[in-house]
């Protein structure tokens, strides 16, 4: 039984009870005050006129006090009972008339299905509204489904199980399909895809990585562990914050790379102006944008100043983010090969963080509450004696893989008062949780949801995805509408947010960009930015979407 239906059990009994009440007291009353005995029967009656405001026949015009006394009450009880039916009865009425239904079908082509929606899919929805992509969500949760229509979602409501449903979510016509549920749920809906689409691209997540094959076993092409995906990141994360290695870099062309470099506490850009760093001077790299506390800042201005938990988006050949990277790291750090990391958490996520880093000879300390193979510290890490136990004040680096946003929250304020230059890097589970555990003091947070959201778009669409946290794209594409145009004239940054990294023309890359450089027919232009900020890019270029590659 759901909230309405008991409290419309409960407004009836209560009815009942104080119908049975008065009708009780009507007899007794009439019998001893009145002296005219009336049957329950004819009580009842009275006692239903009385609520119902439609008169009392002959009985109208009582002489004693309680008698009288006992009308009154009876009649703003009647009155009661009609303002407490309004919010039962008559408002939900009216809410259901005006509610919006979501759509049971729709007809749309190349297309991206997502049966069921968790954050992580709401993240690809916004990846596919920037590239321009239709999508299809595919939903048993009506009021869920009632909300993303109202919101602006195209959803189709039925349960994605059924091959009817995926048949009037035009799956067949679709690019691909992605399974967003439950293992199981997940499993089950695959072999459906199946019998509507045998041929349609189809990608699933796996909570449970055991789980994978099972998936695959129903008809999935491509299965993702999320929290593998994370655990990953996290380890390359740390790699390029506390060592030389560039880590993960986007390559254009045959010499020239984008790739992000974090500024290190104590280094010598720490505490510098963009404008006193003369990046593009000492080094001949170009600043595309720069993460500030996990706001990211397309080509920031010359006075913002640099600091600990600012990460450089960058431009330019390998040697030369090389030489910027001598920059950002305080110079004991550099002279070492490896640093050294504590990683708090020995869960799926924190397991494989210890196992990424050892294999890249990164010494890395295990803490967790409970003892395990591979646990080095068991303790509390929001409790000093466990973080001295784990000699953190020697540590490079922190990361925290806890499975719980407020744990984190607390123990990165913990972590950052008991030493103030660890770099501090953390897991989240809710993207709503980022700003608080940056607010608590965190260097880098990765969300859980969006790194697995941005993995599964940069595996359906293609794209280059500079990092899997925020929601920054690099894009070759085609820009009709500013052929002919110079960059100045295009002025593309200031209209559309996005910068112009590199254009592909023939064979060559150009990465030397002045205000006078002409966007010709045919060029491939590389652009760097969020996905808001691409969207707007493609409206204003005539970009239309790239069709589904099999």
């Amino acid at each position: 039984m759901d909230r309405q239906q008991r409290r419309v059990a409960g407004y009836l009994a209560l009815v009942a009870a104080v119908t049975v009440a008065c009708t009780l007291a009507y007899a007794y009353g009439m019998a001893t005050f009145e002296g005219r005995p009336r049957s329950l029967l004819y009580s009842l009656h009275v006692v239903v006129e009385t609520f119902t405001t439609t008169g009392y026949g002959e009985d109208a015009g009582w002489q004693s006090a309680p008698m009288l006394v006992l009308m009154v009450v009876m009649q703003f009880t009647g009155i009661l009972l009609v303002f407490l039916a309004l919010p039962i009865f008559v408002v939900p009425w009216i809410e259901r008339r005006l509610e919006v239904e979501p759509p049971t079908r729709v007809d749309v082509t190349d297309h991206v299905v997502i049966c069921g929606f968790t954050p992580r899919g709401d993240t690809l929805v916004d990846e596919l509204d920037a590239q321009g992509v239709d999508h299809v969500i595919v939903l048993d949760d009506e009021e869920r489904a009632r909300e993303l229509h109202e919101a602006g979602r195209t959803v189709v409501a039925g349960d994605p199980e059924e091959e009817r449903t995926l048949e009037r979510a035009c799956v067949d016509d679709a690019r691909a399909v992605v399974l967003d549920g439950g293992d199981e749920a997940n499993a089950i809906v695959a072999l459906s895809v199946r019998e509507v689409a045998p041929d349609v691209e189809l990608v699933g997540f796996v909570q449970d990585p055991a789980g994978g094959r099972y998936i695959r076993l129903a008809g999935a092409d491509r299965v993702l562990s999320p929290h593998v995906i994370l655990g990953r990141s996290l380890a390359d994360r740390v790699t390029s914050a506390i060592t030389p290695d560039l880590g993960e870099t986007v390559e254009i062309g045959s010499d020239f790379e984008i790739a992000e470099i974090p500024i290190q506490s104590d280094s010598e850009l720490d505490g510098a102006t963009l404008a006193d760093a003369g990046i593009r001077e000492r080094t001949g790299v170009n600043v595309i944008g720069a993460w500030f506390a996990g706001e990211f800042v397309a080509g920031p201005p010359p006075a913002r100043e640099l600091h600990r938990n600012t990460i450089l988006l960058v431009a330019g050949s390998r040697e030369a983010l090389e030489s910027l990277k001598r920059y950002t790291l305080a110079d004991p750090r550099y002279d070492r090969d490896h640093g050294r990391v504590v990683v708090a958490g020995a869960g799926e996520v924190g397991s494989i963080v210890h196992e990424s880093l050892e294999r890249t000879d990164i010494d890395a300390t295990l803490v967790d509450r409970v003892d395990g193979d591979d646990v080095d510290v068991v303790g509390d890490v929001t409790e000093t004696e466990t973080l001295e136990a784990a000699d953190l004040g020697d540590a490079d680096a922190l990361i925290l893989a806890l499975g719980d946003d407020s744990s984190t929250v607390f123990s990165t304020l913990v972590a950052r008062e008991f030493a103030a230059d660890l770099d501090i890097i953390c897991r989240a589970n809710e993207a709503e949780a980022a700003n608080r555990i940056y607010a608590a003091g965190a260097d880098y947070v990765l969300t859980l949801s969006r790194v697995s959201g941005r993995m599964l778009a940069a595996t359906l669409l293609g794209e280059d995805v500079m990092t899997l946290d925020t929601q920054v794209d690099i894009v070759r594409t085609d820009a009709p509408g500013f052929e002919g145009l110079t960059l100045a004239e295009a002025d593309i940054r200031s209209r559309t947010g996005c910068t112009v990294v590199a254009v592909e023309r023939d064979d060559d890359v150009h990465t030397d960009l002045g205000p006078d450089f002409r966007i010709r027919t045919g060029d491939a232009l590389v652009v760097a930015g969020t996905d808001t900020d691409i969207a707007t890019f493609n409206e204003l270029a005539g970009v239309t979407p790239a069709p589904a590659t099999d």
